[in-house]
């Protein structure tokens, strides 16, 4: 329940004036640059976002190590060092590498969980929305059905039924989060489908499609940005607890949450092993809730 009202006071407060706020006479990416250097928590959180995207794409020429390296003559001392500078698991890997290399991982499944969780929701949410009717109750109940669940209950029982792989990982974080921001774009959609503009739609003969993508959707953007960032931060944690769990990517591949876990067991007798990836899984989350909410402070202001 924190989660459902802090994401939907934050489509309150991102309203569609972060639309405005991108009004300047420059192209997509000079909008961009424009609303993120007008808030510093914005600029804050794009730089760590930035920077674990380029190690990520810059894995294989920055990692000092193969990820997979197991050296068993380091084991009895794993401590930092000057040829492993955040030092080595209990099997001998460099953790700095691992790091790197699971970046790619985290930065690659949150993202497409979150985009599909978002189309998914988008369609769902225009739909209920601007049809209303029986179509509005049937969606909002099965919503209502998969919000009544605990989420980590919900992923332990799917990815148990089909197995840990990234694609059911995806599938699991997309169907727990769409109907979160249908209810956003419902909200939206039911504050403006009796508007003029969308009066005059429907007098020209546009078709439902037409006025749903064309004439509402984009009055939801500034909400929707603001929620997907926000919405990033969850699923990074959502991954790491999963790969805590047991249940997320399957080895050899790193995890941030596989990381923590394969460590947990000797969190006293060397803490660093632990301590990092979970400094990392953190690091990401507050990057992300950073450029949120900046994101939000920037449209309020603008």
């Amino acid at each position: 329940m924190t989660e459902i009202s802090h994401d939907l006071a934050a489509s309150r407060l991102a309203s569609a004036s972060l639309v405005g706020a991108e009004a300047a006479d420059a192209g997509p990416l000079g909008k961009v640059y424009s609303v993120v250097t007008r808030s510093p928590l914005a600029t804050v959180g794009a730089t760590i976002l930035l920077t674990w995207c380029l190690l990520a794409l810059l894995a294989p020429w920055v990692a000092p190590y193969p990820p997979n390296q197991i050296d068993v003559a380091l084991v009895a001392d794993p401590h930092p060092s000057a040829q492993h500078w955040l030092g080595v698991d209990h099997l001998g890997r460099d953790i700095l590498s691992r790091l790197i290399w699971g970046a790619r991982t985290v930065l690659t499944v949150a993202p497409i969980a979150v985009l599909g969780a978002v189309m998914l929701g988008i369609f769902l949410g225009l739909l209920s929305g601007y049809r209303g009717g029986m179509i509005d109750v049937v969606i909002m109940r099965v919503g209502d059905t998969l919000l009544a669940f605990p989420k980590i209950i919900l992923y332990l029982i799917i990815i148990a039924k089909f197995g840990a792989s990234a694609f059911n990982i995806i599938a699991v974080i997309t169907l727990s989060s769409a109907p979160i921001i249908a209810r956003i774009v419902r909200g939206v959609t039911l504050d403006i489908k009796n508007r003029d503009y969308v009066a005059a739609a429907r007098m020209r003969g546009e078709s439902a499609f037409f006025i749903m993508f064309v004439e509402i959707l984009p009055n939801a953007r500034g909400p929707l940005i603001v929620d997907f960032f926000l919405r990033l931060g969850y699923t990074t944690i959502a991954i790491g607890v999963l790969g805590f769990l047991g249940v997320g990517l399957p080895p050899p591949d790193p995890d941030w949450g596989g990381m923590v876990k394969e460590a947990y067991g000797m969190i006293f007798v060397w803490p660093h092993m632990t301590i990092i990836p979970s400094l990392a899984i953190s690091s990401l989350v507050i990057g992300a809730n950073f450029l949120a909410t900046g994101l939000r402070e920037a449209a309020l202001d603008g």
